[in-house]
């Protein structure tokens, strides 16, 4: 006997004319499926039990409904499949991917909702399930199909028009209309409409979509403190809504509060670890914050991530390498040998991963020369140098990044002329790339380790703190202490002339005074008028001019 419950026909009807797509290492699951789609009425479906078939099947042949187991065994899983369809766009809007699991560990879930799947289908599963949840999904489709088929094409105003006529003839759909209209309106750059929305669908019902949207529109506009309050408000509300965190911490970094921001993306990477590019960003951030524990951390999360994702990257390799040498610099304990080890590590699983990559094996051996070096084995790390140098012979012919690697590596062994003859090219190659030239600018300014940066950073901060307080003279002695460590740091030595020249004003005219602000601004004599702290270098150079008068 058939126990099998059916829609009536006109249901089972519109599951027919469609292509469907089975992914599912089981061969009894996948033929399952087909069973218990041809009860629904479909025909026309194709069997795949791996990704690499998967993604090959849907590069050769259009298909309406994937159904995707999210566990595949070895190698990519339903969640790296999704991501790699919509990264090549060959799944459309038209189309429909339910993600298949009997997983239902936090990670697992939180990390394929960010994926953002039509629907889950939790095994086991049955036809009627099946049915029910798979024929209300098809039903939206068809009944949405002109205004996600203009959205394929990119006909984003077509798309608006449907969508507002549909409104009153689609009531049932109305959430998702209003969320296409204030998607559509801000990827046309229209942020009045859009908020609008966002406002009028807030104003009813607090919907977490929408308050993410407004927060979207507000950043656009600039309007940065509104954007943090209302995400904030959303993170407090939803903690589980992901994208709000990635948005927050964009809008803490536009605020220039780069250490909020970090916080932010660690919270989110707790709720959710999977996320490729979150880690990514965190680990930047934890980068330029000069939180290298961290950035190691994230670095590692990202390039185990990339092992199946096509958001996997060589650059990512590269980055945990110099963060780890950058924290095994000066380390010779068994802590920092072993972090140096990893570093090592790290760079040999990048040769093997993207073979036959000259630029890649190179800046892999210059950065083992830095990590040598680091190590102070400085008889590996000059050999390594000389192996290399012949073909680092024209700096214009490299990289901005093989350049940079370069030259640190250049520093880290003493040639600190050679660096900086080599960086000053590289600005003028570089001029018209205003974030390349302040890379250089950072590494002409602090051409010294890591952990020296970091003490001449918290000298630097020490120093602020204490001119501000009035305390002069211990504000002078902290800048020369953090000088002796970077003694042509722009910003340092401009701080002390402007502590000499506070200190001139309020002591009666003490002439050495005048003459270490000299000293100071005579160091800086070479300072290119590209850089960050050129126009304060000519403002206290014609201070000092006026005290002379």
């Amino acid at each position: 006997m058939n126990t099998f419950v059916t829609n009536p026909a006109s249901d089972r009807g519109v599951f027919g004319s469609l292509a469907y797509l089975v992914i599912d290492d089981f061969e009894n699951f996948r033929l399952s499926m087909r069973h218990m789609l041809r009860g629904c009425g479909a025909d026309n479906i194709e069997l795949v039990a791996h990704a690499r078939s998967a993604v090959d099947y849907c590069t050769y042949n259009h298909v309406d409904v994937v159904l995707c187991d999210y566990n595949l065994g070895d190698g990519k899983n339903g969640q790296h499949i999704l991501e790699e369809l919509r990264h090549k766009k060959l799944l459309k809007r038209t189309s429909l991917f339910l993600m298949v699991t009997s997983e239902s560990s936090r990670e697992m879930v939180m990390g394929a909702r960010e994926s953002q799947p039509d629907a889950y289908l939790t095994k086991p599963i049955n036809l009627a399930m099946l049915e029910k949840r798979l024929g209300s999904l098809i039903n939206q489709r068809n009944a949405l199909l002109p205004i996600n088929r203009e959205i394929d094409r990119e006909n984003y105003p077509e798309a608006i028009s449907l969508c507002i006529t549909a409104l009153p003839r689609l009531p049932r759909y109305k959430t998702w209309l209003m969320k296409t209209l204030g998607e559509l309106y801000f990827q046309l750059g229209d942020l009045s409409h859009a908020i609008k929305i966002y406002d009028e669908i807030l104003s009813q019902r607090e919907l977490p979509w929408a308050k993410l949207g407004r927060g979207k529109v507000l950043l656009a506009n600039r309007r940065y403190d509104e954007a943090v309050e209302c995400l904030r408000q959303l993170v407090a509300d939803h903690p589980d809504y992901m994208e709000a965190y990635d948005l927050l911490s964009d809008s803490l970094e536009c605020q220039n509060r780069p250490a909020q921001a970090q916080k932010i993306l660690e919270q989110a990477t707790r709720y959710s670890p999977n996320a490729l590019t979150r880690q990514k960003h965190l680990a930047e951030l934890a980068e330029s914050n000069q939180d290298m524990e961290t950035a190691a951390q994230a670095w590692r999360k990202t390039v185990n991530l990339g092992a199946h994702s096509i958001h996997d990257s060589a650059d990512h390799y590269l980055s945990l390498s110099n963060t780890l040498c950058n924290l095994s610099d000066g380390n010779t304990d068994k802590e920092g040998e072993a972090i140096a080890k990893e570093a090592f590590s790290t760079l040999a699983k990048l040769e093997k991963r993207f073979p036959g990559n000259h630029i890649l094996e190179l800046r892999s051996r210059i950065i083992q020369c830095r990590i040598y070096a680091g190590q102070e084995n400085l008889q590996e790390a000059e050999q390594m140098l000389a192996s290399v140098r012949p073909q680092l012979n024209n700096i214009r012919s490299l990289d901005l990044e093989t350049g940079l690697d370069y030259t640190k590596t250049l520093y880290s062994l003493g040639y600190g002329g050679e660096a900086k003859s080599l960086l000053g090219e590289m600005a003028d190659q570089f001029s018209d790339n205003s974030a390349a030239v302040r890379k250089i600018e950072s590494l002409l300014d602090e051409p010294v380790s890591f952990r020296t940066k970091i003490k001449a950073h918290r000298l630097n901060r020490e120093g602020i703190t204490a001119f501000e307080s009035g305390n002069l003279k211990e504000a002078r002695k902290i800048f020369t202490n953090a000088l002796e460590m970077i003694p042509n740091h722009p910003a340092l030595n401009l701080n002390q002339v402007q502590v000499l020249i506070k200190e001139y004003e309020v002591s009666a005219g003490n002439q050495t005074l005048k003459e270490l602000c000299q000293y100071h601004l005579n160091r800086l004599a070479d300072l290119p008028e590209q850089h960050g702290q050129y126009r304060r270098y000519l403002a206290l150079q014609r201070k000092l001019k006026e005290l002379n008068q």
